[in-house]
Parts: structure tokens; C-alpha cells; sequence
């Protein structure tokens, strides 16, 4: 198994940080374009949020593996730092987008940040990372990922297999319906992400406070709000 998030996906023709910028979205106006996309998804019901946040997350923003980024192999990017480098790695995207889906109102008990191996075109597995809404607890998940613009059920991406899942809230292993540990104490890059989301200033995310105060001060996405 190719342990590498870092992999563009050729088979999908991933976009790459040499790629021409959507011109509705340039580098300066990342943080406004990010304002106005929950803005106007805030009332949609959910399916359309899912589909409004990874279709804004893939075109506005390019694929970078963390070496080239960051300069170190692995990196777990917070919103901000994503927004402010304009590129960056499936797990970057992945977090992005389960950080906005917080912000309008979904619940971390129906969203987990999936590690699976995907296959491409007979190659080995490669490791690569999406975002998985979940309807019920029980339900199949709907998946958002940085290469496919569509959002679309996991029995649709039999070229996925999930290794592990998580939220705030617990860890799952492969396909397990109970969690099995504390994803705070067991993966360290998302314990180092969310601390320094605290250090930005979004501290946590809540439907009633997200967005609607503190939005865009000096440019920059600061909320104040209370952990669920």
C-alpha cells in the first residue's frame, strides 16, 4: 500500500498548483469568497450545503502536496491556512469542508473526516482522504472529495475503502458503527489542527453563534463561539 496523501490522482485529473485560478476567485479574495458561500448556503437544506461546500472548495482552491506547501511531510491545515496558501493536500480540503458543514449547522455526530485507500487504474492503493455525511447513524454515507465535484453515496466509490473514520467525537475503525478511541488522543496532526484553530480564534463551531459574529475582521476569519 502507497501510504501517500500527498498523491494527485492522475486517473482523475486533479487540478495542480500549476493550474490557472478560477478568475471569481483569486488568492486576495479567498476569505470573502469563503463569507459569501456560507452566507448563502445558510438556509439551503442539507443536501445543497454538502453540494454548495465541495463544489466551493474544489474550484476555488488547488491541489499542493504538503512538501511543497509546508516543506515537511505531513501537514493537517486549519480553514485559515488553507484559505491563506490557496492550495493544498486531500486532508486540507477534507477539513475545510467539515469545518464549514459545522458552521451551517450540521452536527459533528453526522459528519467524519474518512482515511480510506483509494484505487486508481490498477495501481496500488493509495491513501487519501474525504469527508462523509451521514443522514442517521446507520445511514451510507454521502461523500465529498477533492477530486470529484459531485457529491455521491460511498456504494457509488467502489474505488474506496475506508481504513478509518473520525470527528470530535470518537474514531472509527474501517467500516465500525461504535467508536473505538478519542481521535483528540490517538492522531496528533488533527490534536495540533483544532489547537491551532483555538490560536486563530475559532475556537469550536455552534449553529446559533457560526458566522454571525466576528465574521471577517481585518480579513481574517475569527469566530468566538462555544465548544458543543
Amino acid at each position: 500500500v502507497v501510504l501517500d496523501t500527498r498523491y494527485a490522482y492522475p486517473a482523475y485529473g486533479l487540478p495542480s498548483a500549476d493550474r490557472a485560478r478560477d478568475p471569481a476567485v483569486q488568492i486576495q479574495g479567498q476569505l470573502a469568497a469563503w463569507k459569501e458561500m456560507i452566507e448563502a448556503a445558510r438556509l439551503l437544506p442539507d443536501r445543497e450545503k454538502l453540494e454548495a461546500v465541495n463544489r466551493f472548495f474544489n474550484r476555488a482552491l488547488l491541489f499542493a502536496n504538503d512538501i511543497d506547501n509546508w516543506g515537511r511531510e505531513e501537514h493537517w491545515a486549519t480553514p485559515m491556512e488553507f484559505m491563506e496558501r490557496g492550495r493544498g493536500d486531500c486532508e486540507d480540503f477534507a477539513i475545510a469542508k467539515y469545518v464549514s458543514l459545522r458552521m451551517l449547522g450540521l452536527g459533528s455526530d453526522r459528519l467524519r473526516l474518512m482515511y480510506v485507500h483509494a484505487n486508481v487504474g490498477g495501481a496500488k492503493p493509495i491513501a487519501h482522504m474525504v469527508l462523509g455525511f451521514f443522514e442517521q447513524p446507520e445511514a451510507e454515507p454521502l461523500l465529498l472529495d477533492n477530486v470529484i465535484d459531485s457529491v455521491r453515496p460511498a456504494s457509488m466509490r467502489d474505488d474506496l475503502s475506508v481504513v478509518y473514520s473520525f470527528n470530535t467525537r470518537g474514531l472509527w475503525v474501517g467500516d465500525g458503527r461504535q467508536a473505538a478511541a478519542d481521535p483528540n488522543k490517538r492522531l496528533s496532526r488533527w490534536r495540533g489542527m483544532l489547537q491551532r484553530m483555538r490560536g486563530e480564534g475559532m475556537l469550536a463551531w455552534s449553529p446559533s453563534l457560526a458566522v454571525r459574529q466576528s465574521l471577517f475582521r481585518n480579513t481574517a476569519f475569527k469566530e468566538t463561539v462555544v465548544q458543543r
